[in-house]
């Protein structure tokens, strides 16, 4: 598929990756309905993309009701859907468990900060997926692509067990769903990212970045611009499914 064939659904589409993702898609001719909770950023965001085809939503992905009452608007407002890109997502790092040194104190990750990761970075896509799919089926239409944003955490990172589990899921997913819905025409590709030049990497303190990027073989963050180079092959390679693309500089964890 063209990306201006695209009617397409963006979670997570009021900053970072998401807004990025949300303005390239537009500016290409795809017709976007970004979605998020930031009410203050989705409207930034619509008057950045004035006079290109973009809806804006407010909505929590973890939230099913909320889920499919936006879903139900979005192809309402677009004329249907054939698109989605997975990208909402959240970070509650910590250790499983940590003994103070000082005073033997153990603490651990609250069972709070794993299932609020897994409700966002994990059930929020198979909400989302489930939604879109559905529709589509219902409406007798063919021919769909869905875009899932893993981590390269998938491969397990230490200090984010809730996160790197969601991602492992979110891949693992890929996979089941695309298989279930090549009948249909409807195909899935996630993408794994590295470190990507976002607010979050901008605001850590220089020396821990260098610290950081040691790790990687290119020695530099990628850019926005590289995730979505994946994002547009995903949906203009037609025989491109089930699969995951590592974009990370050739880092491992």
């Amino acid at each position: 598929m063209q990306l201006d064939q695209m009617k397409i659904v963006v979670t997570g589409g009021a900053s970072g990756m998401g807004r990025h993702f949300s303005l390239a898609l537009a500016r290409a001719g795809a017709h976007v309905a970004a979605c998020d909770l930031n009410e203050d950023g989705l409207a930034s965001l619509a008057a950045e993309a004035d006079g290109l085809k973009l809806n804006t939503y407010t909505c929590n992905v973890a939230d099913e009701t909320q889920v499919e009452a936006m879903f139900d608007q979005a192809w309402q407002d677009l004329g249907g859907l054939n698109g989605l890109v997975n990208n909402a997502g959240i970070f509650r790092d910590g250790l499983l468990v940590k003994k103070d040194r000082n005073t033997g104190a153990v603490r651990s990750m609250s069972l709070k900060n794993w299932q609020m990761v897994i409700d966002v970075d994990l059930t929020g896509p198979f909400l989302c997926t489930r939604a879109l799919a559905s529709r589509m089926l219902e409406n007798d239409q063919k021919d769909g692509v869905i875009v899932n944003i893993s981590s390269i955490a998938r491969y397990g990172n230490m200090g984010q067990g809730n996160y790197s589990a969601a991602k492992a899921g979110l891949v693992a997913d890929t996979v089941v769903w695309a298989k279930e819905l090549a009948r249909y025409n409807i195909r899935l590709g996630a993408i794994a990212p590295g470190f990507v030049d976002t607010p979050i990497l901008q605001g850590m303190k220089p020396e821990v970045l260098e610290k950081m990027l040691k790790a990687v073989p290119l020695r530099r963050v990628g850019s926005v611009d590289s995730i979505f180079a994946g994002i547009k092959f995903i949906i203009e390679c037609d025989y491109f499914t089930g699969r995951c693309i590592d974009i990370d500089g050739g880092m491992r964890l």
